[in-house]
């Protein structure tokens, strides 16, 4: 374990994280446009959206916090640095540019960077690589719906 770790640092870095991710959703609410396109199956009641989040933030945040405690600063941590800048550019692609087929792809990326992190959160604490599956699964069922807003409207 590292012996530089401080767990107030780790709090507020998550905590920019979420702040920056409320920002990117509030500046780019889905809107009029969004409620009037026609929704795949399966599509969640709005309120499930924030609920779901919340506790997945909850859960990369203590996944990002282990591995730092474990390993410090370095390729995993990077990981989790670029799928934070891809999560936060899905809103604005998809609902201020209303690009569904350019926010698939952000997707896209964003799945793949998601999975590379929790392999390599895996390796470095299990708990932690662990604690980043409801987010890899959350970000599935959200591909599905983007796919399926793309292939509807």
């Amino acid at each position: 374990m590292r012996n530089d770790f401080h767990p107030i640092r780790a709090a507020v870095v998550c905590g920019v994280a979420v702040a920056l991710a409320s920002l990117t959703g509030a500046l780019f609410p889905p809107g009029v446009w969004y409620a009037g396109l026609t929704q795949p199956p399966g599509t969640p009641p709005d309120i499930a959206f924030p609920i779901a989040w919340t506790l997945i933030y909850i859960g990369m945040a203590v996944a990002a916090w282990r591995v730092w405690r474990a390993s410090g600063v370095g390729p995993a941590l990077g990981l989790f640095v670029l799928q934070l800048v891809l999560n936060a550019l899905w809103m604005p692609v998809a609902f201020g540019a209303q690009a569904l087929g350019w926010a698939l792809l952000v997707l896209v990326a964003l799945w793949v960077t998601v999975a590379a992190a929790l392999v390599l959160f895996w390796h470095r604490d299990r708990i932690a690589g662990l604690l980043l599956v409801p987010y890899l699964a959350w970000i599935s069922y959200a591909a599905y719906l983007n796919a399926g807003l793309v292939w509807l409207n």
